[in-house]
């Protein structure tokens, strides 16, 4: 392992973690980072220059629907459902005392 990870470091990542560790935990925490930094490091040596930077790992599509415009009033649809109605509105709890 190339990347040692000092007592300072992992107690100030702790801090910005709000971590209280053990020192059990704070020796499997200092592995687990000295191997995530080891893998960065791995994967650095990858020549990448022939690839072409892309900002998702998928083709985005545009998915949405056209917007069309309606004079439709849906509360019939909207109140259907309701467990109470008076008139074209809701009727719920009173949360205001």
């Amino acid at each position: 392992m190339a990347n040692r990870i000092t007592d300072e470091m992992l107690d100030y990542v702790a801090i910005l973690a709000k971590l209280e560790l053990s020192d059990q935990e704070k020796q499997a925490a200092r592995t687990d980072m000295e191997r995530m930094l080891d893998h960065i490091d791995k994967l650095e040596e990858l020549d990448t220059s022939h690839i072409e930077p892309m900002s998702h790992a998928f083709t985005s599509v545009n998915v949405f629907r056209e917007d069309v415009v309606t004079n439709a009033d849906g509360h019939v649809q909207a109140l259907s459902n309701a467990p109470q109605k008076k008139g074209r509105s809701f009727v719920v709890p009173k949360t205001i005392v």
